[in-house]
């Protein structure tokens, strides 16, 4: 089962980053079709949270068609990757560890890493619409 994080320093509303986490989960075949959320009040005892903000990310969920809400049995996810996506994926991942140590090895950090990458990506996106 899925565990959530909050990160009070980042900007993005809590409902937000449980929804994201969700979505990175079923990227990454961490989650598959059939499994469940944690409760509402799970979440809220574990996060300290209002239990209106995951509500509110679970809706949001449920209307992407993530997820479905099961009445007294709980939130279970309705899509997944494909297997073939998700073995391209461990191949991708493999290179990426690799690359990972060699940039630790050079002596960044992990923030600059983070932003080295996410600029990467960005002006890739940039690339492939010119």
């Amino acid at each position: 089962m899925i565990e959530f994080h909050l990160d009070g320093q980042s900007g993005i509303s809590p409902y937000q980053q449980i929804v994201t986490q969700v979505r990175h989960a079923l990227r990454l075949g961490l989650l598959r079709e059939g499994d469940q959320l944690p409760t509402v009040k799970d979440v809220v005892s574990r996060l300290a949270i209002n239990p209106n903000t995951v509500s509110k990310a679970y809706r949001e969920l449920e209307h992407a068609g993530l997820v479905t809400a099961r009445a007294g049995v709980g939130t279970f996810v309705t899509a997944t990757m494909s297997d073939d996506t998700l073995a391209a994926q461990r191949s991708l991942r493999a290179g990426l560890e690799r690359w990972l140590a060699k940039a630790r090895r050079s002596g960044l950090d992990e923030e600059t890493i983070e932003a080295l990458f996410q600029s990467t990506v960005r002006s890739s996106a940039v690339q492939d619409i010119a």
